[in-house]
């Protein structure tokens, strides 16, 4: 800018790039006024030019709504909406006032577009939901709210329109409000906000309305104005997807793209993904130049400190700090082609800068958005919404749409014609779709029982003479849970104990040879060696579990299996540097190097024991150092006749 230019222009400028930006999106039944709210907000706020002003009063006269403006054709610009005298299509409007930028996307109510007013909501920091006040709570009314909630919207303000036609009765009001905190209540939905309004005559749209001195609350402009919204952005989740690889010439190689979430600084240790390389932040570039330090959602270019190989479609990471990697995964999916869900068809999916080609692995439900109840499986139409479990050939970096909503979406594109034909939001980082039934749950028959006989376990202790407990050995891989319960079993052996291991490579070699490591695997895994080591307590052995088993509940579940009396947890408390060190079967690198999946304590995490038995460390110490210390903590709990 002119350094000669008037300062207070230089100040409107300084003052104008200071403001933060709201986005939101209205929503509401068919003529609920979504559209004249919009008119009437823009015009009452003065946010409408002059030339802009006389075309609306000429539109309105020529089709019939004047000689008065028609606020609803600010946005209905289609022909056919102008017509129909609905919303079609999504409309956005962006305006400023003193105090903050605004986004405004009017999404159309008619059911047939249920696809657009997804689309247009995705974005939103607050939805203003119209309810016609003649008609009170629709089942329109709870469609939208449902999607709402389900996009994630973190704020409602229930606009209660058409007041004037109801001569500003505060019992009308009043009553709306009860029926829709009771079906708000069921969705989840905590900040909502309620305004009478009446958005043809101005009230409490942006000045507060004379005719409903009952009313003390805020205008929709002053809460739009106000309301905050610095909670909504993740800055602890560091996630920068590369959307683009500058090299100008031989001597630079930058990775560009728009922080997802988080911050990263200049010095940052960060991860690649997926090749589990790691390096530092070099420099950090934005559109105004060098940077220290940088955060969602600048666009920047950052260097690395070392010749890492990064691609389009990488992602950038903190390494603590993990996405979720993996190819089979599950999300709420609004269907918007008129080609109904093929499951037998190969799809796209596109989540961030990666995308891989993807089949439907699984319809859990559908649901009814007028109901909220859940419906058969099976393939969606156009505007259905369904819980649909994906299977892509190539891993993506997720989080749950809760959790981030950059990382936790994803579109679905027709191969055939390079059609967007859904939009999904990721529900849970663990495809729970896929996770076996519980431990805790009964069995698929209600024709078996649980038989007893003669002989019973305690019988079979005192004749062995020894307590049957199974010690249960969780850790990291190569931290030597398998080389401690082998030295182990072979001290209690020597000294006449009847002693089993249950190692975890030969599960996996025979009676687990079906399971893979996805978490659902891995869950499945851990329920048959408890389920096996149960058994063989009965028997009166005593028995060495050596398995990673990385989550608590997995854990937890296996105590509830054997039984508390019998289950004593281990942690070998290795930490992940010395294990890595060791990799005598070269896991770790191929992890590192991307060429495995779910593995723990990389792409994988390992949730530890808060009150094991006891930990062991086994850094810098021998096999038989570490197994003389178990053998001794184990031989009290198995005698049969403690001193």
């Amino acid at each position: 800018m002119d350094a000669g230019a008037p300062s207070s222009v230089r100040a409107l400028l300084d003052q104008s790039e200071t403001k933060d930006l709201l986005r939101f999106s209205t929503m509401g039944s068919v003529d609920d006024g979504k559209s004249t709210l919009i008119g009437r907000l823009l015009y009452d706020a003065q946010c409408v030019y002059e030339d802009h002003l006389r075309a609306l009063q000429a539109d309105s006269i020529r089709l019939g709504t004047g000689p008065a403006v028609d606020f609803a054709l600010l946005t209905d610009g289609l022909k056919a909406e102008r017509e129909q005298k609905i919303t079609i299509d999504v409309a956005y409007r962006y305006f400023s006032t003193q105090k903050r930028h605004f986004i405004i996307a009017d999404t159309p109510g008619h059911e047939e577009y249920t696809r657009n007013m997804a689309t247009g909501s995705s974005t939103a920091n607050l939805a203003i939901i119209l309810i016609d006040a003649r008609h009170g709570v629709l089942t329109q009314t709870k469609r939208h709210s449902f999607i709402a909630s389900l996009l994630g919207i973190p704020r409602v303000l229930v606009a209660v329109n058409k007041m004037d036609l109801v001569d500003y009765s505060q019992s009308v009001f009043e009553r709306i409000v009860a029926d829709y905190r009771e079906f708000a209540t069921r969705l989840g939905i905590l900040d909502v906000k309620f305004v009478p309004i009446s958005a043809l005559m101005g009230d409490n749209v942006v000045h507060r309305s004379s005719s409903m001195p009952w009313y003390r609350g805020e205008a929709i402009l002053e809460h739009l104005e106000d309301v905050y919204i610095g909670s909504d952005r993740n800055l602890v989740d560091f996630r920068l997807p590369v959307q683009y690889v500058v090299r100008p010439n031989a001597d630079f190689r930058g990775f560009s793209g728009q922080i997802a979430s988080g911050v990263v600084k200049v010095g940052d240790e960060v991860l690649v993904l997926p090749s589990m390389k790691m390096s530092r932040i070099k420099s950090l570039s934005v559109a105004g130049g060098a940077q220290d330090y940088a955060f969602c959602p600048m666009s920047v270019t950052v260097t690395l400190e070392d010749e890492v190989d990064v691609s389009r479609g990488d992602m950038l990471v903190h390494p603590k700090n993990l996405p979720r990697v993996q190819s089979t995964f599950e999300g709420m999916v609004v269907w918007m082609a008129h080609e109904p869900m093929r499951p037998d068809r190969t799809y796209l999916v596109k989540h961030t800068t990666r995308a891989t080609k993807a089949t439907v692995a699984t319809i859990e439900y559908r649901v009814d958005v007028n109901t909220l109840s859940r419906l058969a499986p099976a393939p969606l139409a156009m505007n259905e919404i369904g819980r649909i479990v994906f299977q892509g050939t190539r891993s993506l970096f997720l989080d749950s749409y809760a959790h981030n909503r950059l990382t936790g979406s994803f579109i679905v594109v027709d191969l055939d014609t390079n059609n967007t034909v859904g939009a999904g939001m990721v529900i849970d980082r663990i495809p729970e779709g896929h996770l076996r039934a519980p431990v805790a749950d009964a069995p698929r028959s209600q024709n078996v029982r649980r038989e007893e006989g003669y002989v019973t376990a305690q019988e079979r202790e005192r004749r062995l003479g020894q307590r049957a407990v199974t010690i249960w050995l969780t850790g990291l891989s190569s931290s030597g849970k398998s080389s401690i319960a082998r030295e182990t079993e072979r001290r209690l052996h020597a000294a006449g104990r009847h002693v089993s291991i249950l190692d975890g490579d030969n599960l996996r070699l025979g009676l687990n040879r079906d399971l893979a490591f996805s978490r659902a695997d891995r869950t499945e895994n851990i329920r048959r060696a408890a389920e096996v080591a149960r058994l063989l307590n009965e028997a009166g052995i005593i028995v060495l579990v050596p398995v990673i088993s990385p989550y608590t509940q997995d854990r937890e579940n296996a105590r509830r299996v054997i039984g508390e009396a019998r289950f004593y947890e281990v942690h070998v408390a290795t930490p992940l540097e010395v294990c890595e060190s060791r990799d005598a079967k070269g896991l770790y690198r191929k992890a590192r190097a991307g060429e495995l999946e779910e593995f723990t304590g990389i792409s994988a995490p390992y949730e530890a024991p808060e009150r094991p038995f006891f930990r062991l460390d086994t850094t810098g110490r021998t096999v038989e150092e570490c197994g003389e210390e178990l053998v001794a903590r184990v031989s009290p709990l198995i005698d049969l006749n403690p001193h």
